[in-house]
């Protein structure tokens, strides 16, 4: 009869249990250290030649955004050479992965000690491995490996419970390849907080479909990459996927770049050339920055869009194309409609989905596993040991606005990790950035000085339309006033930031 361990009965009762994913895992690693008496544990996901942490208990929270290249990484990669445990001594040659990572003390960056690692299959297949990591010298031995073997079918069993559920909540498609492909995207969209769940699931809704899709949120928060999401999640996944940056199209030529043209068409047209529709025929077509597209071509497009037909410059007869359009814009829409300067019937073409994306100062400590990302980044491009945050810097970035999103945020680790290679003394030291690296100015901006929104009813205008137009003008004036952060808004308003978010939706001011 098997001795199990009330850790060992608490892992068995979860597998019976319905959890999330990422809940799943986060269990699984805390019940694991717990049992090893170590620092961290950490369960991290083969992806090609890197491993991706997929859940940590006992690192920085900027470690679960790092990918760890094998050809950099031999502690790794001789983990998952072999299918016993493997334990490296505390005076290993091989520098230890988290080194300076433990968030035992945060200000001081402190090596690993001693290591010990399996490798993890999932049906016969390498799928990755745990680590567990202490800072006292010998805390692991040939009695712990063994213990740590008899886990493995636990560890494994939570793994693929995690997986088909995982499966089954993000996809709801039928085809494996599209799974396999989708996941390729899924691990670039770094972070789990609350609202970015939330739009994931919304994206799982829509994928499925060919419904026109309209992304909107402000710059630099990613939205090529949450088309690229959708894509990877259609029925389309396998065919193209091709991307038109609208802002970068010169009027003269927008419409033989969108649309193709023929031979002598115009001057310096030598041959016929397909336009960017005809490339993406049976996949997805991305057009950003949609809000710049010139006016003359806004019409040709909604016909391609109504019909699902295109003509070439200077040709007599239409080409037929089947394409899914994803449109992304950091404008206000209804706005550039109401001044003249995007078409109506436009608008609600695209708009038949439209998907808010968040900013980053939305998304909580999401923040924190990016900056992770960045880090490693930087870390493997100047070839360092170890770079991570100081305590204060991570609450630097923490209370940060972040105008511009993820891509501020990138430039900001990437000038801060040059600010701290220019000061250390040597690569191969544990190196932190502090926060005046960080060059943020977090200091909140006045407050400017509202005005009172005045709304004067249409005469014969029925009491609910004025009363949906005073909310629109009054919830708009509050966006305005708060420079778009929803959160402030809900306040000034005192509302539910979610039932905001909906009549700033419906009225098609977010």
């Amino acid at each position: 009869m098997v001795d199990l361990t009330p850790l060992q009965g608490g892992l068995l009762v979860d597998l019976t249990r319905e959890l999330p994913p990422a809940i799943r895992l986060q269990r699984l690693v805390a019940c694991l250290r717990a049992e090893f008496a170590c620092s961290a544990v950490v369960v991290l996901r083969l992806d090609g030649e890197s491993l991706r942490p997929q859940a940590a208990v006992g690192l920085a929270d900027e470690a679960l955004g790092r990918s760890f290249s094998l050809a950099h990484h031999p502690r790794l990669a001789q983990i998952l050479a072999q299918r016993e445990p493997v334990q490296f001594s505390a005076d290993s040659e091989h520098p230890d992965p988290y080194d300076g990572l433990l968030e035992d003390n945060p200000d001081e960056p402190l090596p690993v000690h001693d290591c010990m690692g399996m490798g993890l299959y999932l049906e016969g297949n390498l799928w990755g491995a745990v680590t567990f990591d202490a800072l006292d010298p010998g805390h692991f031995n040939s009695q712990v490996r063994q213990r740590l073997q008899g886990y493995a079918w636990i560890i494994e069993t939570s793994l693929r419970i995690s997986r088909l559920e995982g499966e089954v909540r993000s996809l709801r498609l039928a085809r494996r390849e599209q799974v396999e492909r989708g996941d390729e995207v899924q691990s670039m969209i770094l972070g789990s907080s609350p609202v970015l769940l939330e739009l994931l699931d919304e994206l799982g809704v829509v994928s499925g479909s060919d419904l026109p899709v309209l992304l909107q949120g402000e710059t630099g928060v990613g939205k090529e990459l949450f088309a690229r999401w959708l894509h990877a999640h259609s029925p389309r996944a396998r065919k193209p996927l091709v991307y038109v940056n609208c802002a970068a199209l010169p009027e003269a030529l927008a419409e033989s770049e969108l649309f193709g043209h023929t031979r002598g068409a115009f001057s310096g047209a030598g041959q016929d050339r397909p336009g960017r529709f005809e490339a993406a025929n049976g996949g997805t077509l991305f057009l950003d920055e949609i809000g710049e597209l010139p006016l003359s071509i806004q019409a040709k497009l909604l016909r391609a869009l109504q019909n699902g037909e295109i003509q070439r410059l200077g040709a007599d007869q239409p080409r037929h194309v089947d394409v899914r359009v994803i449109a992304a814009t950091n404008r206000r829409l209804w706005e550039e409609v109401r001044e003249g300067r995007f078409r109506i019937d436009l608008y609600h073409r695209l708009s038949v989905y439209p998907v808010h994306i968040p900013p980053l100062r939305e998304r909580g400590r999401d923040v924190l596993v990016l900056a992770g990302h960045f880090l490693e980044l930087n870390r493997a491009r100047l070839g360092l040991r170890c770079l991570r945050l100081s305590s204060a810097a991570e609450r630097a970035l923490l209370n940060y606005e972040w105008p511009g999103n993820v891509r501020e945020l990138e430039h900001v680790i990437s000038r801060a990790a040059l600010k701290v290679l220019s000061h250390a003394q040597s690569r191969t030291a544990l190196l932190s950035i502090e926060e005046p690296w960080l060059g943020l100015d977090s200091a909140p901006a006045a407050e400017p000085k509202q005005s009172p929104v005045q709304v004067v009813p249409a005469r014969g205008e029925a009491m609910h339309i004025a009363m949906e137009h005073f909310q629109r003008e009054l919830i708009n004036a509050t966006l305005t006033r708060c420079q778009g952060k929803l959160a402030a808004a809900a306040r000034t308003l005192q509302m539910d930031p979610s039932n905001l978010r909906k009549l700033a939706r419906r009225f098609n001011l977010i």
